[in-house]
């Protein structure tokens, strides 16, 4: 029998005197009731733990673009960032502002060279892009990727544990 981690990959990419760890729940339940639907039932397993980043952000920032959560995945091993917003042409910017502001507020939170794998947008209701190609590349250009509306397996394709790492970075050796 294999022995659990003894941190996930969102508590160990978080720095020892972050505030954020006071607010990571386990599992899923950082994520609002009415945004587990986005997350498909086969993949919900997968994540050990959740922080809503929006909530944590907010005291001061309260008018500015917030993403929504970050969570640690288990099979890659690595923290994933999903946002539940709506999927329309005028929206793409605000997303992508979103990210960026995400990235300063976790500057000072992270630990030297780690990295969050995936930047995932789940649509919250209908898909209303009129250029999806278009929509697609500016988001590629910016590091998100739409995903529909349902977080679900295949957006991880075979992303590994190696391939987490090796974007992060740096090699950590393997926790039994």
């Amino acid at each position: 029998m294999t022995k659990s981690r003894t941190k996930t990959a969102l508590k160990r990419a978080l720095r020892d005197d972050s505030s954020l760890h006071a607010v990571i729940c386990d599992g899923l339940n950082a994520v609002k009731t009415a945004h587990r639907g986005y997350f498909d039932e086969a993949i919900r397993p997968s994540f050990e733990d959740s922080l809503d980043l929006d909530e944590a952000m907010r005291p001061g920032r309260e008018g500015e673009n917030r993403w929504d959560y970050l969570l640690s995945h288990a099979p890659s091993d690595a923290v994933v960032a999903v946002e539940p917003h709506s999927a329309k042409q005028d929206e793409i910017s605000t997303v992508i502002k979103k990210r960026s502001a995400a990235r300063e507020h976790l500057r000072s939170h992270l630990r030297d060279g780690e990295t969050i794998l995936r930047w995932l947008w789940v649509a919250s209701g209908r898909v209303h892009f009129a250029d999806t190609e278009k929509a697609r590349r500016r988001l590629d250009q910016n590091g998100i990727e739409f995903v529909g509306q349902r977080v679900m397996v295949k957006h991880f394709g075979a992303v590994t544990t190696k391939e987490a790492k090796k974007k992060r970075g740096r090699k950590r050796t393997r926790r039994s």
